[in-house]
């Protein structure tokens, strides 16, 4: 396993702008089937039952020690107009030749919360959680470590999953992030 757990030292941190705008225009044209056709995350993961994903990328809560990464349903959907967002935001803020483990859009609805937790699993401990922001609104609240953040479409975030944190959208419209987690070379060279 790793040598270290990956924490970035504060509760986030702000990596740049980036234009959001064919991923934005890209999930705003998914269907509300299409919304509904993963249930991975909602039926294993109890902090998640009240959002909706569509998942590019997973893995198996084994690995790396086993299992796998996959490309999921949404791979197809969002892959083209994603992949490029994420080469843009891990060359502008990390070391090159690590791995993308995890990518989806994950959607909120009004009212909808997920309660305070720490990511647990051995793969959150060596990767970097991205989030960038597709769609929000005045009502949602996200805390990380127990302060409150906004989270502003238009800028990539990398959230410190080792902390406790937590969203409610106590708006009107849906949140929309579309999230990435990435393994840094370092991990990958040591054999994770």
């Amino acid at each position: 396993m790793g040598r270290w757990v990956l924490d970035i030292g504060a509760n986030q941190r702000l990596l740049g702008k980036i234009d959001i705008e064919p991923l934005q225009r890209r999930i705003s044209q998914q269907t509300e089937e299409t919304w509904a056709e993963q249930k991975l995350r909602q039926q294993n993961y109890e902090v998640h039952r009240d959002t909706q994903s569509i998942v590019l990328l997973f893995c198996d809560e084994d690995w790396p020690l086993s299992g796998e990464i996959y490309k999921d349903t949404g791979y197809d959907r969002l892959a083209d107009v994603a992949e490029p967002l994420m080469a843009q935001i891990i060359t502008a803020a990390y070391d090159k030749g690590g791995l993308i483990i995890r990518a989806m859009a994950a959607r909120l609805k009004p009212g909808g919360k997920i309660p305070a937790h720490r990511d647990s699993i051995h793969s959150f401990h060596i990767s970097h959680r991205i989030h960038v922001p597709i769609t929000s609104n005045a009502g949602v609240r996200f805390t990380v470590g127990g302060k409150p953040y906004i989270f502003e479409p238009g800028y990539a975030y990398e959230i410190n999953n080792q902390r406790k944190h937590s969203v409610m959208n106590l708006g009107n419209e849906d949140r929309i992030t579309f999230i990435f987690d990435y393994v840094p070379p370092i991990e990958l060279q040591t054999g994770l």
